[in-house]
């Protein structure tokens, strides 16, 4: 016969609700890329924090994925990235070691996912690569992440293609601090790095420049030479242009583009828009006077042939397409804003090297006529700009892809090793 206290026990096992597991700590699991979740509780709510790692088609941006409420339901665990907007569904199971659900990017199918509970033994290694990170002021309220890998000699300052952030480069970084001094910054907008509002201003190419030249002042890192991908060529271009007297030289990785480097007998839709639309706002400022008034409807008039030939190439490219639903998250904002403000830059008096994918890695659409145009026009570009000046030497990487440095790691240390040895110091 049961006491009364045991019965007292017994009764309230079955009745009163089971208390709720804490899950807080490393949760991981997938494989490339690997995805850590760190998931901490305060008085309000479950927050956290999304890892990708060895994701290398999207610069393994290790930093900025903040999720800012964690939504736990019974046994039922929702979130989504606060800037990419990417969503997991999923569900504890029973012994509260693992969460097994679906994982959905902005662009992607859901995919199957199971995060399983880390120990400090079991846990990945987030970031491995040895640099110090810190988070330098460029604007009122706009702080930016720089990483710091330290290193000997003439200062260099590598800047991501779009949607890539500093951690780009951890892996090849660290390869040139034998003679260098190494930085690399994420630009306004992306991964850990503040995201002013989404307006022109904030995201004008010489905005995005002045960005970097913040930073160098605050670090007092003095004649450096900027390494820039993509679209980091708008950094590139914009600093090389306006104060060459700042840096030492700059290195082009895949990032001679229309919005780097304008050839007026080529339509870029970015750039030609940018210029009609700016110099419009400013036809109706109330200082200009009649002559500044002609000079401005003469470069519009001037940029209208080619905007109309990029708008019908746009349209021809869109032709079929099919109306997928697509949800836009803060860094696309970011990215529209930073590809609606590109300048018209063309001849750079700075030491240059450009190392170009020509012709690029293009299976399985080499031989269409889209991409056959394409490689045309960027081989045109690649022609003109080494002609721009005697300052500018361009190598050409047959079959390389767009991330260069990754897919041809010897060839693009090899040459900036060259370039960089031959700079004045």
């Amino acid at each position: 016969m049961r006491t009364p206290l045991l019965a007292l026990a017994a009764f309230l096992v079955l009745t009163l609700p089971v208390q709720a597991q804490d899950l807080s700590g490393t949760w991981q699991g997938g494989d490339k890329p690997q995805h850590v979740l760190k998931i901490r509780k305060d008085a309000k709510a479950y927050r956290g924090d999304w890892y990708n790692l060895g994701d290398e088609a999207s610069g393994a941006p290790l930093n900025g994925n903040a999720i800012s409420s964690i939504a736990v339901s019974d046994r039922s665990i929702q979130f989504s990235l606060d800037r990419t907007g990417a969503v997991f569904d999923g569900k504890l199971a029973d012994d509260g070691k693992t969460i097994t659900g679906t994982w959905k990017t902005t662009f992607g199918q859901p995919q199957p996912l199971t995060l399983s509970r880390a120990t400090k033994q079991t846990a990945w290694v987030i970031d491995p690569s040895p640099h110090k990170s810190r988070f330098i002021t460029v604007q009122p309220g706009v702080k930016l992440e720089v990483l710091d890998w330290g290193g000997n000699g003439q200062p260099l300052i590598f800047l991501s293609g779009m949607g890539g952030t500093a951690h780009s480069f951890d892996g090849f970084a660290p390869k040139l601090t034998a003679r260098h001094h190494v930085y690399a910054i994420t630009r306004r907008g992306f991964g850990a790095s503040d995201a002013p509002a989404f307006t022109n201003e904030n995201y004008d190419a010489d905005r995005l420049g002045d960005d970097v030249l913040a930073v160098m002042a605050t670090l007092k890192i003095e004649n450096p030479v900027l390494v820039g991908h993509s679209i980091a060529g708008v950094e590139l271009s914009s600093v090389g242009t306006r104060h060459p007297e700042k840096i030492g030289g700059l290195v082009y990785l895949e990032a001679v583009n229309g919005y780097s480097f304008y050839n007026p007998a080529q339509a870029d839709l970015s750039t030609d828009a940018a210029t009609v639309r700016r110099d419009l706002d400013r036809m109706f400022e109330l200082q200009f006077s009649p002559s500044q008034t002609r000079a401005l409807i003469a470069e519009i008039q001037a940029a209208l042939p080619n905007l109309q030939a990029s708008l019908q190439q746009t349209a021809d490219a869109y032709d079929g397409a099919p109306d997928t639903p697509h949800v836009q998250t803060m860094e696309d904002l970011a990215g529209n804003r930073i590809f609606a403000n590109t300048r018209r830059y063309s001849v750079i008096k700075t030491p240059v090297l450009a190392i170009l994918a020509m012709p690029r890695r293009c299976q399985p659409n080499c031989d269409k006529p889209f991409m056959q145009k394409i490689m045309a026009e960027a081989a045109a570009r690649a022609d003109r700009f080494e002609k721009s000046s005697p300052s500018v030497r361009v190598v050409r990487l047959a079959g390389a892809s767009h991330l260069i440095w990754r897919s041809n790691e010897a060839d693009v240390l090899r040459e900036m090793n060259s370039f960089l040895d031959g700079l004045p110091h």
